[in-house]
């Protein structure tokens, strides 16, 4: 497997501190920054903040191929 392929992971089940159990969450956009865009995950039973993200923005790759 190539390292890009681990590059940027998504949780799926994080611990929720108002719950007390792990559980799924949803990920909100929070900010756009210049350095990339930040997101929070939210507890999908009670919504509370479960944990974030930054993600850093990455060039556009052009393929060479499809130039037309």
């Amino acid at each position: 497997m190539s390292a890009d392929a681990f590059d940027q992971l998504e949780a799926s089940l994080l611990y929720c501190p108002r719950c007390r159990v792990a559980g799924p969450v949803r990920k909100h956009l929070l900010l756009i920054l210049p350095q990339g865009n930040k997101f929070e995950y939210l507890c999908a039973r009670c919504g509370a903040v479960c944990g974030d993200k930054l993600e850093p923005d990455r060039p556009e790759v052009r393929d060479p191929r499809r130039l037309l």
